[in-house]
């Protein structure tokens, strides 16, 4: 068997190596914009490209290569239809269409679609359109203003388009008020010809990604995502700087009701999109939610693997990946419960100094050896012909602890964290006593209790 992985960071390392880890011992082909350590070291022949989205490139691997099925990894070639082309070459995807892909391409769309079918966790929102010869600019940000002020000056600005988790802000973290929240909502609506405005939730936000074939709904553990760059939640947004997940597979803040909720949206969702477009998605359904003193709400959906995420579930997943795959392809995830090891996961991403906004790039970095129990996925970094490993522009490197509580995962984390020489930072409280402590009493105070 041969699959072909579509992505080469540190999301498809890990991808990858739950494939290896099968006993049906599949070739793995990756299609790729950079050569990663890891998936070399795993075995995995690379075929490189300028663009994800090289589809007549990709056409050519596939017609030469010929895999069984193929798993894509960021959300870029599935937004812009990788799962439909290669359906078109023979080759099935794990991964949903272009059209079902809109759930995470569009955040107008996945609004709409909640209210058209009264799914719940749905805040206020309104979407807002690029100007035109019969509504001006400054019709719109009229408009805009009026909805920011009716919403009481608290609400949150979303780019409509992918943005790389870094195209959402929120008052009182990266707006200072209306006035700069007017500033972005234009801005995004002149690069994606609209924007989202919506309600500002208060709570304790948690992913779960469910794995499904369009009718079945597998859910992974549950974890909670960090985006902000430096520690204490500060700083800019990122595409996460890491993640952690406790040994029952949930988070210490949350508690069974608001899991269930999270799986009744998305079972709600999922029903909803085949309603209205007449496909199964085929793939993983990635709900980005919050937990309020109001309930569960839904913040966001991505149409595949998070990155850090990917790498809190896949280390820990008994049951056979490729099976997994096989059956999501098949439609009979029914019949293949999931299963996984219980135990606490903490991600903790390094990345280049001075990232996101001026990161330090083409810096070598040496890893030493490593904590038992920790695992090592490289991200956006270079090698050249000599194994020297250098920094790219983006995240570099991903430390991830296992064990039996959250604080021996955290400290192995940690500990493979400083195991790296090189002009490198990552966020040290991620997955700590005192940072879980913090979450636990707000979400507390929320609830009443």
């Amino acid at each position: 068997m041969k699959i072909l992985i579509i992505g080469n960071g540190a999301r498809e390392h890990a991808i990858a190596e739950a494939c290896q880890r099968s006993p049906q011992q599949p070739e793995l082909l990756v299609f790729g914009t950079a050569v990663n350590p890891g998936l070399l070291r795993l075995g995995a022949k690379m075929v490189m490209t300028d663009s994800l989205e090289d589809f007549e490139k990709l056409k050519k691997v596939v017609e030469a290569e010929k895999p069984d099925f193929a798993i894509a990894g960021p959300e870029g070639p599935i937004v812009a239809g990788v799962t439909d082309f290669l359906a078109g070459l023979g080759v099935p995807c794990v991964a949903p269409t272009k059209e079902l892909a809109q759930l995470e391409g569009s955040k107008a769309f996945t609004r709409l679609l909640m209210t058209d079918y009264g799914i719940p966790g749905c805040p206020q929102f309104m979407s807002f359109k690029k100007w035109d010869e019969d509504v001006t600019r400054e019709d719109v940000e009229k408009l805009v203003r009026a909805f920011m002020e009716n919403l009481g000056g608290e609400f949150v600005v979303k780019a409509d388009g992918l943005c790389g988790g870094k195209g959402v802000k929120v008052t009182g973290d990266h707006l200072a008020g209306t006035q700069d929240g007017l500033h972005f909502a234009m801005q995004c609506i002149e690069v994606d010809g609209s924007v989202v405005v919506e309600e500002k939730f208060i709570g304790q936000e948690f992913s779960l990604m469910f794995l499904t074939d369009g009718t079945t709904l597998a859910a992974t553990p549950a974890e909670q995502d960090h985006k902000r760059a430096f520690e204490g939640d500060k700083g800019p947004n990122t595409g996460g700087m890491g993640t952690y997940s406790d040994e029952h597979g949930s988070l210490p803040f949350l508690t069974q009701d608001d899991l269930d909720a999270a799986r009744d949206i998305t079972k709600q969702m999922l029903h909803a999109l085949k309603d209205k477009t007449g496909e199964d998605f085929k793939g993983v359904m990635y709900g980005g939610f919050i937990a309020t003193a109001d309930g569960v709400k839904l913040i966001e959906y991505n149409a595949r693997f998070g990155d850090p995420e990917a790498m809190n579930v896949l280390p820990i997943l008994k049951t056979d990946f490729v099976a997994v795959c096989q059956a999501i392809i098949a439609g009979t995830l029914a019949d293949l419960p999931l299963e996984f090891e219980q135990q606490a996961t903490v991600v903790k991403y390094a990345v280049p100094e001075g990232y996101p906004n001026e990161p330090r790039s083409g810096e070598e970095i040496k890893i030493f050896s490593l904590p038992d129990g920790c695992r090592l996925y490289y991200a956006a970094v270079n090698m050249d012909d000599a194994g020297t490993i250098t920094t790219g522009t983006s995240r570099a490197l991903a430390f991830v602890g296992i064990a039996d509580s959250l604080a021996a995962a955290e400290r192995i984390a940690e500990a493979g964290a400083q195991a790296v020489e090189g002009p490198l930072a990552h966020r040290r409280d991620i997955g700590t006593d005192a940072l879980i402590a913090q979450r636990m009493m707000h979400m507390h105070q929320l609830r009443g209790a």
